[in-house]
Order: structure tokens, then sequence, then C-alpha cells
């Protein structure tokens, strides 16, 4: 049996990384131009890479010390899904999510968020 590297598993550590050091730009880097971030089943709360800029830009002033622990990652075709456990600051508020990242010319081109 021969393995394949898989790129989105990069492209999705990568925007891990760059979420839990809220390197905004590097973050907002890896989702395509037309990226949609949407609840699972659920409508899109954003719909372009300057809407998510919006979000992260709130959400990393709100919470400086957020951090998403990864705890399982698996991947099929083009889709990655990331199961973390993420704490708003050491001692705070704590919750797991499922983020589905569905990629498109190497680029996060849709996320739907389980909690």
């Amino acid at each position: 049996m021969s393995m394949v590297a898989n790129p989105n598993i990069d492209i999705a550590q990568k925007q891990l990384d760059a979420y839990n050091t809220q390197d905004l730009d590097t973050y907002v880097s890896f989702f395509a131009e037309d990226c949609i971030v949407s609840g699972l089943n659920g409508r899109p709360t954003e719909t372009c890479r300057d809407a998510i800029r919006a979000r992260y830009t709130k959400a990393f002033a709100q919470f400086p010390q957020n951090k998403a622990h990864l705890k399982s990652r698996i991947t099929v075709g083009s889709t990655v899904v990331d199961h973390e456990k993420v704490a708003r600051a050491p001692g705070g508020e704590e919750f797991e999510i499922i983020a589905i990242y569905s990629f498109r010319d190497g680029l996060i081109a849709r996320v739907d968020f389980a909690k």
C-alpha cells in the first residue's frame, strides 16, 4: 500500500498554527477569496476572506490567549476534518469543536463547524 502525501493536511495544520499564534494575515491567507464559513447544516456566517478577517480580528481581540488543541484529524479526498478542544484562556471557558475543511486549488474553500 503506498501512502500519498495530502497537501491539504499541511494547509490545515498551518492555518491552525496561525490561529493559535493569532497571526491574522497568515491565518486568512489559507482561505479562498470566496470562502464560506458556516455552522454545520446552517446558513453561512461569512462568505469571503474579508469577512473571515473581520470575524477573527474581533475574536483575537476578545480572546488574546485563545488556543485550539488538535485532538484528531482525518482526511478523505479534498476534505480534512479536525476535532479540536478550544480554551479561551488558561483556566477559562473550554469547548470541543469539529471543523470540516473543504479545499479548492490549494486553499480552504469552505469550513463547517459542529459544536
